[in-house]
């Protein structure tokens, strides 16, 4: 029954995350202009699954970490109440942030949980210095790394593309509102022209807008690939109470349950990193999902657990600062969120635990 509740509990967590961070690799699709809500979407959900089912394949490291291990005394691991407090205290956090449309990272909310219910558990036992170097650092470096190589990135390939003589053409679009509620009638709604940027020219004959689409596409997979990769460890490494289980279903069940979330709630996050950041063309958006790719990929072989949505919202704010169309009232309100997921996710699993071991 026990190994059950943790089952659940951790899929819990598994449908918060897909549902807060599933679009987050092909947001500068749809931002962009470069294709629809529904295509990006679905090549997000396609790519994760990929990345997750790779996974199995280099998991040990970061189930490892967010099994709890070094931060809090082996045997104490070994009690269920632990396992399903985290669960649940990460997972309401991430459930909560989704409601509201803000995108907070899963890795962060995991971190706070372990603190919260281990320090209940443990008190002063708890390892201090683990939490610093092995969570907080790369989560905290990750998005100022990320906003300094979109940055950089970005102002090297305008002036490859001004040798390259490609030049921008701006149009405008006629379009509704993307998420409009179903309740709204057709009658209320009001069209919106929408700037869209293009570019002209040709690479060895070939048209530089279709090769830029193409590589923005496949930028876009590697995120969501990354992303799969690097979070479905972090969830399946709750799961090590459930002896039931193997490594390999416990991955191929996280994997399905994140695709769900993903599915059927990611539209408000999506509006948040798609529209409400900045404005991106699809050249920005490719320079933005580059570095995120390379740097998500980078940390999940390296079994660092940095959040994919501290980096990817740090590279399309790299670009905003570039582009001088940041909304920087908005990243405020995000990074308001992440000051606040460590504590809240902290509070909530501590106070699980507790009230689980009252039963005991």
């Amino acid at each position: 029954m026990i190994a059950i509740i943790i089952l659940l509990a951790a899929l819990f967590l598994a449908y918060s995350n897909g549902a807060n961070d599933n679009f987050k690799g092909v947001s500068t699709l749809f931002g962009s202009g470069t294709t629809n809500f529904k295509t990006a979407l679905r090549w997000g959900t396609i790519t994760t699954l990929a990345g997750c089912l790779f996974a199995m394949y280099i998991a040990q490291g970061l189930m490892k970490n967010f099994s709890g291990k070094g931060l809090i005394p082996d045997d104490t691991l070994q009690d269920p109440n632990l396992a399903i407090a985290v669960a649940i205290g990460a997972a309401a956090t991430v459930f909560l942030a989704t409601r509201i449309g803000i995108p907070v990272s899963t890795t962060h909310a995991i971190v706070g949980a372990l603190t919260g219910a281990g320090f209940i558990a443990v008190g002063s036992e708890l390892n201090v210095n683990q939490l610093g170097e092995t969570f907080l650092k790369p989560l905290i470096l990750s998005p100022f790394i990320a906003c300094g190589a979109s940055i950089i990135l970005y102002l090297l390939f305008r002036q490859i593309r001004t040798w390259l003589r490609i030049e921008k053409d701006t149009t405008l679009e006629i379009q509704e509102p993307h998420f409009a509620q179903n309740s709204i009638s057709a009658s209320t709604i009001s069209l919106t022209q929408q700037p869209k940027e293009s570019y002209t020219g040709h690479i060895v004959g070939i048209s530089a807008q279709k090769i830029l689409d193409s590589l923005h596409f496949i930028s876009a997979g590697a995120v969501g690939f990354a992303r799969g990769m690097n979070d479905a460890p972090k969830i399946a490494g709750l799961l090590l109470l459930v002896h039931f289980l193997n490594v390999p279903s416990m991955i191929i069940i996280v994997a399905a349950v994140m695709a769900a979330g993903g599915l059927l709630n990611a539209k408000k996050v999506a509006e948040t990193m798609s529209r409400k950041i900045t404005y991106m063309n699809p050249g920005q958006g490719f320079t933005s999902n580059l570095v995120t790719a390379v740097l998500v990929w980078t940390a999940s072989m390296s079994g660092l657990p940095v959040s994919t949505t501290h980096v990817s919202v740090g590279g399309i704010f790299g670009i905003g600062v570039v582009n001088r169309k940041a909304d920087y009232k908005m990243i405020g309100k995000i990074v308001g969120s992440w000051v606040l997921t460590l504590p809240i996710a902290a509070v909530l699993a501590a106070t699980t635990f507790y009230i689980l071991q009252q039963f005991n």
